[in-house]
C-alpha cells in the first residue's frame, strides 16, 4: 500500500516494502499487528495468541510501581443502593432487592499523566468502581466517555506509547498536543469517533462529581433461568454535567494542580456527597443484530434515543480514605472480576483487558496476593471474604490453617467435613454461547465504519460545543510539527463533516486535502441530544454542591453579605468569602469577618459563580490591583454569573464586563448563579 511520509521536510511516496519487518521479541515476523487471534470474525480471543501476550505482558510491566496509565488518581468510599429490582434479567445479588446497599470504592483518574501531574489536563477520566457484593467483588472499570480509541486490545500499547510523553525528549506530560499522538490517531481511522469526544468539553470536567461514568463495553446479564440480556452501564451525576472552558482549565492547573482531588475531599467533608444515578441499557440479540453497527465494537455507542437508559440505583460517595497510599494508590481493579449474573462478551478490547489487568496488578503490587490488601479484599457473606486452596506466595498476609491445601479433600477443619467445594447451582457460570469459525487475525465487516458515529457526535452538539471541538482540534494540531500528520488528520475529518474540517483548516491556515478513503459507507444517523454537555439534558440549573465566591474588602455592606450568604446556603451552594487578605475584615456595621480565602490565592477560575460587595473606597483601591481586575475579567470570560452591588460597579467596568443576563444585582444573583452564559462567549473570545 502506498502512502505519503515526510523526511527532511519533503514528502514522498513509500510502500510497505520500504519498512523493516516487525517481529516478536524472539525475532518471529508478525503477520498482523492490528487484531488478536479469535475464533471467527466476532468470536472470543484465544489464549494461545503469543503475539498479543508478549506485547501486552511487556507493556504491563514497563513501569513500577506507578500505574502505566491512570497514574493520577483520587478515590472515595461509598455505597450503591438498588432502587429497582433487576431479578427478571440478572441473578446478580446487588440488583435483586430494592433498598439493599452494597459497599463500593471508586477511583477517578486521568489517563496519560504521571502520578505527580495536574488534575485538570484535557484527558479522558477513569471512573473505576469496586462493588463489595455478598457474592464477591465486581469491578466496573470504566471512563467518563462511553467509547474507547481502539477496537482491539492488541493496539493498546501502541496507543498509550503514542499518547504519553515522546520517547526521546520526555515531554509533554499529561498532554496529547504533540506529534506522536496525532500521528497514531491519523493512521488509525477507528480512533476518529474518540477524537471527537476528547476534543469536546467531556475531557475538561469541572469536578469528579459533575461528570458521567460509563462501563464502555457491552456486557451480559444472565438471569436464574439462564436467559441472557445485553447490558451497557451508565452513571449520571445528580449535580449535573459540568465542564470547564479551556482557558479556565489552564488557569486552574496553574493555581491548584490538585483542584479535583481537593474538591472531592472537601465535598465529602462538608456533606455534599457526590451522587450518581446508575442506569442500564438493556437489549437482546435481535435488536443488536438490527443496528447498523456492532455492539461488540468499543468505538461505538447505542444512542439513548435508540435504547433508553433505565435507572436502577444510585451511587453515593460519603467517606474519604483514611490513607491515600493504602487505599487509593493500592486499589486494584480488573474487568475480569465479575459476580454470578454478569458475564463478558466477545468485544476484542474487553477480551484483552481480561488478561492485561490481572497481570498488571501482580507486577505493580508485587505479589499474587494483592487481593489480600484491605481495599481489594472481598467482604462476602457472613464475614467470609474468600475461601480456596491458593496458599503461600510473596507477601502472604493470611495464616491458612489445616493440613489440606488441595481440593477435593476430606480432612476435618473447624468441625466441618472436608474443605470448600464448587457450588454448581449458585456459583459463577459463563453464558454457554455457541462459537464456531477458523482461527483468524481479522475484524468483522461490522467493525469497518469509523466515521458514521463521529459524524453523529458532531451533528448532535450544541453550536457552542461545536466551536469548542473545532478550536480544540486547531490548538492540538497547531502543536504538531509534521505537516503530513496534519494533512492526514484533516483528510480523515472530512469524512466526519466538511464544515468541521474547513473550520480546522482555516484555523491552521491550511488548504483542505482530499478526503481519505473509507472502508464502509458513512451514513447520517438521527442526532442524539442526550450527547450534549452544553444545553443538554444533564446541564442542570442548580447550586447543589457548587462553590460560589463572594469578594469583599474593608467596609463591605454587612447586611447585604449576610443575606446573600444565607440565600446561597439555602440553595445548596458552598460559599467562600474572598478578600484581599486573610484575616479579619471590617464590615460596614463595625463587625469583623474572617475571610475564607485570599483574592490572590483563589482565582475565580476555581469558583462556579462570583459576587462582589464593595464599598466605594475599597473598590477605588482594588481597581488598581491587576489581580482583582483579572479575577473579575476571568469570571466574565469564563461565562459565569457575576452579582454585584453599586460599590463594585467601577471594578466591573475596569474589567470590561458588559451587561447581560448573567451580570446581575445581588437580589437576582442566586437564581443567575445556577447556570453558565454560553451566548456571552462570542463577545470574549474567537473560536474556530
Amino acid at each position: 500500500m502506498e502512502k505519503l511520509e515526510s523526511k527532511g521536510g519533503e514528502t514522498h511516496q513509500v510502500t510497505d516494502e520500504d519498512h523493516p519487518v516487525l517481529t516478536t521479541n524472539h525475532g518471529v515476523p508478525v503477520s498482523d499487528n492490528q487484531n488478536q487471534l479469535k475464533v471467527g470474525l466476532r468470536g472470543p480471543t484465544l489464549r494461545e495468541d503469543e503475539v498479543f501476550r508478549e506485547k501486552i505482558n511487556h507493556f504491563d510491566h514497563e513501569r513500577i510501581p506507578e500505574r502505566i496509565v491512570h497514574a493520577r488518581g483520587s478515590g472515595a468510599h461509598g455505597y450503591f443502593e438498588c432502587t429497582e429490582s433487576l431479578e427478571d434479567v440478572t441473578r446478580a445479588d446487588l440488583f435483586q432487592h430494592v433498598g439493599r446497599r452494597t459497599e463500593v470504592f471508586v477511583r477517578f483518574s486521568t489517563v496519560t499523566g504521571g502520578a505527580g501531574s495536574a488534575d485538570t489536563p484535557r484527558d479522558v477520566r477513569g471512573f473505576a468502581i469496586k462493588f463489595y457484593t455478598r457474592e464477591g467483588n465486581w469491578d466496573l472499570v470504566g471512563n467518563n466517555i462511553p467509547i474507547f480509541f481502539i477496537q482491539d486490545a492488541i493496539k493498546f500499547p501502541d496507543l498509550i506509547h503514542a499518547a504519553k510523553m515522546e520517547a526521546d525528549r520526555g515531554y509533554p506530560q499529561a498532554a496529547t498536543a504533540h506529534d506522536t499522538f496525532w500521528d497514531f490517531m491519523s493512521l488509525m481511522p477507528e480512533t476518529t469517533h474518540m477524537a471527537m469526544w476528547i476534543m469536546s468539553d467531556r475531557t475538561l470536567p469541572r469536578s469528579f462529581a459533575t461528570m458521567q461514568g460509563f462501563g464502555i463495553h457491552t456486557f451480559r446479564f444472565i438471569n436464574r433461568a439462564g436467559r441472557p440480556t445485553f447490558v451497557k452501564f451508565h452513571l449520571k451525576p445528580k449535580a449535573g454535567l459540568v465542564s470547564t472552558i479551556w482557558d479556565e482549565t489552564v488557569k486552574i492547573a496553574g493555581a491548584d494542580p490538585d483542584y479535583q482531588r481537593r474538591d472531592l475531599f472537601e465535598r465529602i467533608g462538608r456533606g455534599d456527597h457526590p451522587e450518581w444515578e446508575v442506569g442500564v441499557q438493556l437489549f437482546d440479540e435481535s435488536l443488536a443484530d438490527s443496528l447498523p453497527y456492532d455492539v461488540l465494537d468499543a468505538t461505538k455507542i447505542i444512542p439513548e434515543e435508540v435504547v433508553a437508559v433505565r435507572t436502577i440505583g444510585r451511587l453515593v460517595l460519603d467517606r474519604r480514605p483514611d490513607n491515600f497510599f493504602a487505599e487509593t494508590e493500592q486499589a486494584a481493579f480488573c474487568p475480569s472480576h465479575l459476580v454470578p449474573g454478569i458475564d463478558h462478551t466477545n468485544d476484542p478490547l474487553l477480551q484483552g483487558r481480561l488478561f492485561s489487568y490481572q497481570d498488571t496488578q501482580i507486577k505493580r503490587l508485587g505479589s499474587t496476593n494483592w487481593h489480600q490488601i484491605p481495599v481489594n479484599r472481598a467482604k462476602g457473606r457472613e464475614g467470609c471474604p474468600f475461601l480456596n486452596m491458593q496458599r503461600d506466595g510473596h507477601m502472604q498476609m493470611d495464616v491458612p490453617k489445616g493440613r489440606a491445601n488441595y481440593e477435593p479433600n476430606s480432612l476435618h477443619l473447624a468441625g466441618e467435613i472436608g474443605g470448600p467445594r464448587e457450588t454448581p447451582e449458585s456459583g459463577f457460570r459463563t453464558y454457554p454461547a455457541a462459537e464456531e469459525g477458523e482461527k483468524v487475525r481479522r475484524r468483522a465487516a461490522s467493525f469497518a465504519d469509523h466515521y458514521t458515529q463521529a459524524r453523529l457526535f458532531w451533528r448532535s452538539m450544541d453550536p457552542a460545543e461545536q466551536a469548542h471541538i473545532a478550536s480544540a482540534f486547531v490548538f492540538e494540531l497547531s502543536k504538531v510539527s509534521l505537516m503530513h500528520v496534519r494533512l492526514r488528520m484533516l483528510a480523515n475529518l472530512r469524512n466526519v463533516d466538511e464544515e468541521l474540517a474547513a473550520r480546522i483548516a482555516a484555523g491552521l491556515t491550511m488548504e483542505l486535502p482530499e478526503a481519505s478513503a473509507t472502508a464502509a459507507p458513512v451514513i447520517d444517523m438521527p442526532v442524539s441530544p442526550a450527547l450534549r454537555t452544553v444545553r443538554g439534558p444533564l446541564e442542570r440549573e442548580t447550586l447543589l454542591g457548587r462553590t460560589v465566591g463572594i469578594l469583599i474588602a474593608d467596609g463591605s455592606d454587612a447586611d447585604a453579605l449576610r443575606e446573600l450568604r444565607a440565600d446561597l446556603g439555602k440553595a445548596g451552594a458552598h460559599v467562600l468569602v474572598v478578600a484581599p487578605r486573610i484575616g479579619a475584615m471590617s464590615l460596614s456595621d463595625g463587625s469583623t469577618l474572617e475571610a475564607d480565602a485570599q483574592l490572590f490565592g483563589q482565582p475565580s477560575a476555581t469558583l462556579d459563580a462570583v459576587a462582589i460587595i464593595l464599598s466605594d473606597p475599597a473598590c477605588a483601591k482594588l481597581i488598581r490591583e491587576v489581580a482583582a481586575v483579572q479575577w473579575v475579567m476571568d469570571a466574565f470570560g469564563h461565562l459565569k454569573a457575576i452579582g454585584h452591588d453599586a460599590g463594585a460597579k467601577p471594578l466591573l467596568d475596569r474589567a470590561g464586563v458588559e451587561p447581560d443576563e448573567g451580570v446581575t444585582g445581588l437580589a437576582d444573583f442566586v437564581e443567575a448563579a445556577k447556570r453558565r452564559y454560553w451566548d456571552r462567549e462570542q463577545k470574549v473570545r474567537t473560536l474556530a
